[in-house]
């Protein structure tokens, strides 16, 4: 069994890498379990640069085998926000409700294909031997003009996807997992993962 870090404390994300990586001889480790208390500043540009200091740091601090997610939500309305602020949208301590609340509040003069976004996912991992891999994966929705469902974390109430009809925060965890964009990211990354595995 090998420990992996997850740099992350996010309960929702562990939840779902939990999920992901159940079928792998892995232990999942949150940066609770290590015992991390310092603050991941992340200055990136990009969704995978911000994944790649996450697990850096990580790797830097504990020698073990890490796994980072960075990800978000780009609307096309907003210029591609809020993006790399998904987290922090509407302030640094802002919650999930408070970055839905501005969401809803700047798209307030969109319709129809103008309310289109799309939940991007970049995940790293690092490991010995200068094993490195980032991986992405993307999911396209729109934006409602208001929550349904009580699923999920962040954006999820809002991201609704017409094949289905149901916003992410509607759907079970193995719905979502199935056509999310972390879960293909994740798909990517396990197959890395597996080959990874056979060289240890």
């Amino acid at each position: 069994m090998l420990d992996i870090v997850l740099a992350s404390n996010n309960q929702g994300k562990v939840r779902e890498f939990e999920k992901l990586l159940a079928h792998l001889p892995l232990r999942l480790l949150t940066l609770k379990d290590i015992g991390y208390t310092q603050e991941i500043v992340e200055d990136g540009s990009t969704f995978a640069e911000n994944a790649l200091i996450k697990a850096e740091t990580i790797f830097k601090h504990t020698g073990l085998w890490t796994i980072a997610d960075d990800s978000g939500l780009e609307v096309p309305y907003l210029g591609g926000q809020p993006g790399v602020h998904s987290a922090r949208y509407a302030g640094d301590n802002a919650t999930d409700q408070d970055n839905n609340a501005k969401l809803l509040l700047d798209l307030a003069a969109a319709q129809g294909e103008e309310r289109r976004g799309v939940f991007v996912s970049e995940i790293a991992i690092l490991g010995p031997g200068k094993i490195r891999g980032v991986y992405r994966g993307e999911c396209r929705g729109l934006i409602l003009n208001e929550p349904r469902g009580s699923r999920g974390f962040g954006y999820d109430p809002l991201f609704y996807l017409p094949e289905f009809k149901k916003t992410y925060a509607e759907m079970t965890q193995e719905e979502k997992n199935e056509i999310s964009h972390r879960g293909k990211a994740m798909l990517k990354t396990q197959k890395a993962l597996q080959e990874f595995l056979k060289k240890i």
